[in-house]
């Protein structure tokens, strides 16, 4: 277990581990130091065996504590499902091809609500289901208005919505009366780079707090009178910073927060509501925010992010001391909404990290753990797969970048075997210590494989996060450039066996990397990635038009950035077989930006495949799909890669 933040209340707080504070204190690894560890002979991870591990979702309890409903993909469809609150019981609610998402059970227990969109396209209509099972009601049937679900008022006669018109940038907060279904917008943005999203009800159900973000690196926070729509920003700040409400204390006085003020770092505030005074619970250069309070309103539970192994842990409000489970490294996250606690007093805690998927746990008060479901594959219950190692290296100019790291067993360090870089999305994204499912396909293979938090990257700080403003694909690539070297330096790679393989902006990285870099890649795979930034603005979502202008700038005065950071100007450079897959139905990166790929490199007569994924969005949901997205990359991968050069 890593260290938690130091409070600024001074307790000392044992280290369980010895760990950095912050990414400051990041230093390079060895690369000699590196290790292959003894292991079982080598035996590949079956695809089905990562696609009958069911997935759970948007976990959310019923208010008498008894039942959970979730959003699962066991029936191969992220579909609707019910379970008793100690994991039995299971069984699906809703049967269909589209998923089903934020589920929230009605005030008395008897039905489920939920969003659900159509065929990937994210424009979602709110719908309602018996929790004794039958047809679903559509209660809003918007095709132009994307509604989604937040939570229920205190006295269950309201539900807060998002709403967000298909033709808008911004979103908006409304309540739906319950049960009559008829809605009444709260707010009406008129600037199109902020949007608006609901976090708490007052207890009283006179007010919600909500979160005004502008852009990526800016947000207030407001008391919204439900009645009259009336707004009133909660707190002032110079400069941009983030801030956002994570919950209001049982008694409505205070307020649990995130914010961002101390040196552009997440930390966890409490927010004395009549006195507007801040009383801040970490101060940690990792990424600390606030989850809930606990049902007394005597301690908060708090998240800790160091370096992408995310804790949970309890902070009492009196003493300020701090407590965290005894719960294995990797992602331990609070497992429910709109609470995490049970009327007993325990709480929902999912647990997953790097080879191993998520499952529930209830976490009681006195600590102890009892796991809920038993999700994986009979075939992951017993193979033992390699875990992540945490690395960071330095990169061209001095900035030391971290990243997972996954090795084979019994691997020589001969200079042999082939790697894959794994590119994350966003750029505003980080990957984290979850089950990494690609990542095992590929080492359970011999492939050496690194997944680097290059600049751009969240949670290490806003300036790390906008370092790479206006020069996408220019220093951030550098960064993935040198995991490459690393991985050389290791001694396990052959640099003539270098693959790269990225969905969304991974994607835009790989399309990136293979044009302006050709020399370093013998294979890649291209999931839904940007070729040209200025043809994605032409048809992207609205809103995603106003993230896109907030990284590269104003397409007419900075014309240039674009060009400069479009894959575009370069792909024709590329050697490297390409593989190309793309969802039909994809909003934020459309069905062009791959069709130009796949067009230009033909015209070059050179190596490329594509598959469009009929009724699928950005990421494809469908089991079938899945299927054939992983074993027909995985192949890419090796053929070229591993086939004797």
């Amino acid at each position: 277990m890593r260290r938690i933040a130091t409070l600024l209340c001074a307790v000392a707080c044992a280290s369980l581990a010895a760990y950095a504070d912050g990414p400051a204190d990041l230093v390079p690894t060895d690369p000699h130091q590196v290790v292959s560890t003894t292991g079982p002979a080598s035996a590949p991870l079956p695809v089905d065996a990562l696609l009958t591990t069911t997935r759970i979702s948007g976990v959310a309890r019923s208010n008498n504590g008894r039942k959970l409903a979730y959003t699962s993909s066991a029936s191969g469809r992220p579909n609707l499902w019910i379970m008793n609150v100690d994991g039995s019981g299971a069984r699906q609610l809703v049967t269909n091809n589209d998923r089903q998402v934020g589920a929230r059970f009605t005030p008395d227990d008897s039905a489920v609500v939920y969003s659900q969109d159509s065929g990937g396209n994210e424009y979602y209509d709110i719908y309602v289901v018996p929790v004794a099972g039958g047809t679903p009601k559509n209660l809003t049937n918007t095709p132009d208005t994307s509604e989604t679900i937040d939570e229920f008022s205190p006295d269950g006669k309201l539900l807060a919505i998002g709403v967000k018109q298909k033709t808008a940038p911004s979103a908006n907060l409304a309540v739906l009366q319950w049960p009559v279904a008829t809605i009444r917008q709260l707010t009406h943005e008129s600037d199109p780079k902020a949007s608006w999203s609901e976090n708490a009800w007052s207890p009283d159900g006179r007010f919600l707090y909500a979160t005004r973000s502008i852009g990526i690196d800016d947000s207030d926070i407001y008391r919204v009178d439900v009645a009259t729509g009336a707004t009133e920003k909660l707190l002032e700040h110079s400069g941009k910073q983030l801030v956002s409400v994570a919950d209001v204390s049982p008694d409505g006085r205070t307020l649990l927060l995130t914010s961002n003020a101390k040196g552009g770092f997440e930390n966890a505030a409490i927010l004395d509501l009549a006195t507007k005074q801040l009383h801040w619970l970490t101060d940690t250069q990792w990424s600390a925010s606030g989850v809930a309070f606990t049902p007394d309103g005597g301690s908060a539970v708090l998240l800790l992010n160091a370096d992408g192994r995310i804790s949970t842990y309890f902070i009492d409000l009196k003493t300020m001391k701090p407590s965290e489970p005894n719960v294995p490294v990797g992602l331990n996250l609070p497992g429910a909404a709109p609470t995490p606690f049970l009327p007993d007093g325990s709480m929902l805690l999912s647990h997953e990290d790097s080879s191993h998927p998520e499952e529930l746990y209830r976490l009681a008060p006195d600590h102890t753990l009892t796991q809920i479901t038993h999700n994986a594959n009979e075939t992951l219950q017993h193979i033992q797969l390699p875990m992540s190692l945490s690395v960071a290296y330095r990169s061209f100019d001095g900035r030391i970048i971290p990243a997972f790291l996954w090795v084979p067993f019994n691997l020589k360090r001969d200079g042999t075997a082939a790697a894959v870089v794994m590119p994350h999305g966003g750029p505003t994204g980080q990957t984290v210590d979850s089950f990494n499912g690609r990542a095992e396909l590929l080492a359970s293979r011999g492939f050496v494989v690194i997944a680097p938090n290059v600049r751009g990257s969240t949670g290490y700080g806003m300036d790390f996060q906008n370092a790479n403003v206006k020069d996408l694909g220019g220093g951030d690539l550098k960064d993935e450039i040198a995991g490459v070297d690393f991985l050389k330096a290791t001694g396990f790679v052959d640099p003539k066996r270098i693959g790269i393989w990225g969905g969304s902006y991974g994607g835009y990285m790989t399309l990136m990397a293979i044009g302006k870099t050709p020399s370093v890649w013998s294979a890649a795979v291209d999931e839904y990635g940007i070729l040209n930034w200025l043809s994605m603005l032409q048809h992207e979502d609205p809103r995603l038009q106003e993230y896109e202008k907030s990284l590269l700038g104003d397409p007419v005065k900075d014309l240039a950035v674009y060009e400069a950071s479009s894959p575009l100007k370069y792909i024709r450079n590329e050697t490297a077989p390409l593989l190309v897959l793309q969802g039909d139905n994809d909003i934020r990166v459309p069905k062009e930006e791959a069709e130009q790929v796949v067009s230009i490199l033909k015209g070059e007569g050179r190596t490329v495949d594509a598959v469009y994924y009929p009724d699928e969005g950005h990421g494809f949901v469908k089991r079938e799909h899945q299927r054939d997205e992983l074993t027909r990359s995985v192949a890419w991968l090796q053929q070229y890669l591993q086939a004797t050069h």
